[in-house]
């Protein structure tokens, strides 16, 4: 298999425990929404995805929140690590699936 193929290979029911565990934030509203995320995507989630959120929750509670309420884009981060983590193809991909939930919470 591929790389390319297997990035797209759904996420195992462990890996996805494990993943819900990581996304725990100290920020409320960035549990809030990372939960809806896991209700609409959590069964078709795939490994590409999960890189991505995993990518997203090396930010800081803030950023992460800037993020998910457009009030900043990744390359607007003021930290060169947060914008480089941010802005990796996975985080792009999970974030635009993330931000239209953050749209009707």
């Amino acid at each position: 298999m591929s790389p390319n193929a297997q990035a797209d290979v759904l996420l195992d029911e462990r890996s996805l425990s494990k993943l819900k565990w990581r996304c725990r934030r100290g920020l409320l509203e960035n549990d809030l929404l990372i939960e809806q995320f896991f209700r609409r995507y959590e069964v078709t989630l795939s490994v590409r995805q999960a890189q991505g959120l995993s990518d997203l929750m090396e930010l800081s509670d803030n950023d992460l929140m800037d993020l998910l309420l457009r009030r900043k884009e990744p390359g607007q981060l003021s930290d060169t690590t947060a914008r480089t983590t941010a802005s990796t193809p996975e985080a792009l991909e999970v974030l635009n699936l993330l931000r239209p939930a953050a749209a009707f919470s």
